[in-house]
């Protein structure tokens, strides 16, 4: 492993560690849908702010997925970024056990799964698919930002803005129903160190990867800027 790669796998475990720990945090309060989604939106942005200039600050597995597809970053950079990703989402949930277990209630009544802000809605236990395709949708949303606001570079130095927005308004949108994670890490993380069934797990990470996958080739078939080289 190179250097650059290394300080980029780095910069995306404390990224999603950071992201995944605020927003569990604040979910696990259950002060509700407004602060879930700005907490979710504010920190992406200051994360992209703070990490972008060194892994490009993707935090979230869909999102690199969406960019290998699309040919803007390569596999094995996809394969470090992913692991460093995962990781991240399970030590911020774990940390956050360690801080909040002892006086946190469970994530339900009579439950002995600890709340640590799952992104769960009222389609999760019904129509877990269903859940499954309204995350692809919105994930879809997030990945285009991404590759309009910072890829192609639409924005200039608002990127960071328009991509922590659409993540804050997708959650606005879909977290009554699902929770509104669009991250596999955010996903999988409290999920698995909160315990309980999470089969729910799958179809989210399913919905999450292709809406990320759909939205990169779509982009750079039909909106990739003429200045950019095509692709061999």
């Amino acid at each position: 492993m190179n250097d650059s790669l290394l300080k980029g796998a780095i910069a995306e475990f404390l990224g999603t560690f950071t992201l995944v720990f605020v927003g569990a945090a604040v979910v696990a309060t259950g002060n509700g849908l407004v602060a879930a989604a700005l907490a979710h939106g504010l920190i992406l942005v200051g994360i992209i702010l703070m990490y972008g200039r060194i892994s490009g600050a993707h935090v979230n597995p869909a999102v690199t997925l969406g960019l290998l597809v699309g040919r803007q970053i390569t596999l094995d950079k996809a394969i470090f970024y992913w692991v460093a990703q995962l990781v991240g989402g399970i030590v911020a949930a774990l940390v956050l056990s360690l801080l909040i277990g002892t006086a946190q209630a469970p994530l339900a009544e009579g439950s002995d799964v600890l709340n640590l802000g799952q992104t769960v809605g009222a389609l999760t236990t019904s129509q877990v698919w269903t859940a499954g395709a309204f995350e692809a949708v919105l994930t879809f949303f997030l990945v285009s930002a991404v590759y309009q606001a910072a890829v192609f570079g639409k924005l200039n130095n608002l990127e960071a803005l328009a991509i922590g927005l659409t993540l804050a308004g997708s959650i606005f949108a879909g977290g009554v129903y699902t929770g509104a994670s669009l991250n596999p890490a955010r996903t999988f993380g409290p999920a698995l160190i909160g315990g309980g069934d999470i089969s729910y797990v799958i179809p989210y990470l399913v919905g999450q990867l292709l809406g990320g996958a759909v939205a990169g080739l779509l982009h750079m078939a039909l909106f990739r800027p003429q200045a950019t080289p095509e692709q061999s």
